[in-house]
């Protein structure tokens, strides 16, 4: 009764409490001045709180909650790069899409750009279908039917430089936005600034950094504990030590099927015809063809490479921050310390391995890179986008 009469007592004196507030739930009245808030958007004579809705979303993207998380190469480096030696580090919750981008996205990319660019920029806008052409094999028909051909539509594109990916990210961005804001009738001569102080504009897409895709890749959540403890790796996004489903019952496949689609060996894209456990893709998948990892993201091993926004550089693991490191340029690692064409700023890293790679490469914590103008039938792209606030923050 004292303890009550004391805390009664304080709020007497105190003045009125006002309770915990978020940007959904703001109170009716100022906690700072004890003025009356203003909840009128139209109105701006006054100064106006913005109640918060449900966060906006953009289509076909996951929620990553972020955290602390050991990146780096787990499986035994075998080609002694020595390029991404463990480190722990934290990284933020953002979105990211469940798939890599396919063939139908792409092609809707382009289809919209005819009206906003040139013919000539668009048709460097169009995915390289000679990446299929070899020499002393007959693939010729990839080249002419791949990204065409609506068999092929859920496909992810290949053929897609590190810049076309970016291209891509930023129509998508603005397109979205634009149905957004038709969707919900906005005035459409609000400037970006107006529409982002209302809670009603997303954030850019983008190529995720190499941290975010490899923390999302791992997919560590799938092995954690009330108590924080993490008693078991990942060499894969999924459990056990192999590539194939060591479980009966907890994913959407058989035991013992394959839980990616890669290059099983010497000449080996799929195994013998008719196989119960074989992949069954000689070239890429449907992209909704093998299971999520426990995120809920498709393929982020196999399937198709990845480009990511980094800069690469052999040493960056010595120099990123370890909250939300990201290499933009070459900064404490100069290219000229390395005496060749292969390492400045225009190339970029890409993770995953593909559909034509072995399983060393299926390790979220492997890494290579290649020239952002460059393209190949084994690397595509999927966007992320930060997390920014929450009705209940």
């Amino acid at each position: 009764m004292l303890s009550m009469t004391l805390l009664a007592s304080c709020a007497k004196n105190n003045g009125p409490t006002y309770g915990r507030r978020t940007a959904g739930n703001p109170g009716k009245v100022s906690a700072s001045t004890g003025a009356e808030l203003n909840f009128d958007l139209e109105d701006t004579t006054q100064f106006t709180v913005v109640r918060l809705k449900d966060p906006v979303v953009g289509p076909k993207l996951k929620y990553i909650q972020g955290g602390r998380a050991v990146l780096g190469t787990q499986e035994q480096d075998v080609m002694a790069f020595r390029d991404n030696v463990e480190r722990t580090v934290t990284v933020a919750s953002f979105y990211m899409d469940e798939t890599e981008v396919t063939n139908v996205d792409y092609k809707e990319f382009l289809f919209n750009m005819r009206s906003r660019v040139s013919a000539d920029s668009l048709n460097k806008l169009e995915p390289r279908e000679d990446v299929w052409s070899e020499a002393l094999s007959y693939n010729d028909v990839y080249s002419t039917y791949y990204f065409r051909h609506p068999g092929f539509n859920f496909y992810p594109v290949a053929g897609v430089t590190w810049a076309q990916a970016n291209a891509y990210s930023q129509w998508r961005t603005v397109y979205v936005n634009e149905l957004y804001r038709k969707e919900n009738e906005l005035d459409s001569t609000m400037s970006k600034n107006m529409l982002i102080e209302r809670g009603v504009v997303l954030p850019s897409y983008r190529l995720p950094n190499e941290a975010e895709w490899e923390y999302a890749a791992k997919a560590m959540i799938g092995t954690q504990y009330l108590d924080e403890n993490q008693e078991n790796g990942r060499i894969y996004p999924w459990d056990g030590r192999g590539v194939r489903n060591p479980y009966d019952v907890k994913r959407k496949s058989r035991q013992g099927d394959l839980l990616a689609n890669f290059k099983r060996g010497r000449g080996d894209y799929a195994g013998i015809a008719g196989g119960i456990t074989n992949d069954g893709e000689i070239i890429p998948a449907n992209v909704y063809e093998f299971p999520p990892n426990d995120f809920g993201l498709y393929n982020m091993s196999g399937n198709m490479n990845e480009w990511v926004q980094d800069v690469y550089r052999p040493l960056s693991y010595e120099d990123f921050e370890d909250l939300n490191p990201l290499r933009k340029d070459g900064t404490l690692d100069d290219a000229d310390l390395y005496g060749t064409s292969l390492i400045d700023d225009n190339y970029r890293v890409y993770k995953g391995g593909s559909w034509k790679d072995v399983a060393y490469w299926l390790s979220p914590g492997t890494r290579r890179f290649m020239h952002q103008d460059s393209a190949t039938n084994s690397i595509g792209f999927r966007c992320a986008m930060i997390s920014v606030g929450a009705d209940d923050r």
